[in-house]
């Protein structure tokens, strides 16, 4: 039997005074490892311009930290959402809806997002959302400011879910590992890629990945052991893991259900050169 897809987010909430506080939270210049158990209620966001909302910032632009994007993990109350949802006018945008549905409009077209669904928003677009059911909603939000390229246009809005979208297998790897790719590699209009990783139980990356592309993974599913430059952790669903570029990473799926996790990476840009460029 298949398993059916599940999307982790962050349980919110407090532990009981019975909890000792020791952690497996890790920050380090190569890595961070921010557990799903320290994203309660005490730590969440108010956003300007969003009503009936509240966000965990996981991720933000910070010396020794995330360099290219910032990354939250976001709840809609029916009702709530904001028609001036971002304030910079170089950000582009994806959203993936873990729980609930929401109604993105971008331009002026209304778009109907589930469970799985999957928006990308150019930096051009003129956007909204709103929880118009009786359910709270939960999405997560990844913003980038867009680098553009000479002689390239600007990415336009797509709307899709993750239901629709054919995972692609990895190269020699018996179909243990696929990649469900939203954006062809190929298409140099986008500087960022955000994409969903499965690994079926005893699936790895079988080398230590080194590369210039930075990432931010939030396991939406299953467990696994992850290769963090020397060190190996274990993550569960809900956790999220920062890699700086070049940062050794691999993994092997542990459990009995697929590990799965929502990736960013910037893509398809020359290096900056010089401080501060």
């Amino acid at each position: 039997m298949t398993t059916p897809p599940t999307y982790a987010f962050p349980p919110g909430g407090l532990p009981d005074q019975t909890v000792h506080p020791d952690g497996t939270a890790v920050f380090t210049d190569a890595y961070a490892v921010i557990p799903a158990l320290t994203m309660r209620d005490i730590v969440t966001s108010q956003l300007p311009g969003w009503q009936a909302t509240r966000a965990w910032i996981i991720a933000r632009p910070l010396t020794g930290f995330s360099e290219t994007f910032a990354q939250y993990a976001v709840e809609v109350e029916p009702g709530g959402g904001s028609d001036t949802p971002e304030p910079d006018p170089t950000a582009q945008a994806v959203i993936f809806v873990a729980r609930g549905s929401l109604r993105l409009t971008i331009d002026g077209v209304q778009h109907d997002l589930d469970e799985g669904g999957y928006a990308y928003i150019p930096h051009t677009a003129k956007w909204s959302l709103v929880n118009l059911g009786n359910v709270l909603a939960q999405f997560h939000w990844i913003r980038k400011h867009y680098e553009h390229a000479h002689g390239i246009d600007a990415p336009t809005a797509f709307v899709t879910n993750e239901r629709d979208v054919a995972a692609n297998v990895m190269p020699d790897c018996d179909g243990v590992w696929a990649t469900t790719r939203f954006v062809e590699p190929d298409d140099l209009r986008h500087d960022m890629h955000v994409n969903i990783v499965t690994f079926q139980p005893g699936g790895r990356i079988p080398f230590a990945e080194t590369h210039i592309m930075e990432h931010g993974l939030y396991v939406l599913q299953g467990t696994a052991q992850y290769l963090l430059n020397k060190d190996w952790v274990d993550v569960v669903p809900g956790d999220f893991m920062w890699l700086r570029a070049f940062c050794p990473q691999a993994c092997i799926a542990t459990g009995d259900e697929p590990f799965r996790y929502l990736l960013y990476k910037d893509v398809n840009r020359h290096p900056k050169l010089g401080l501060g460029a």
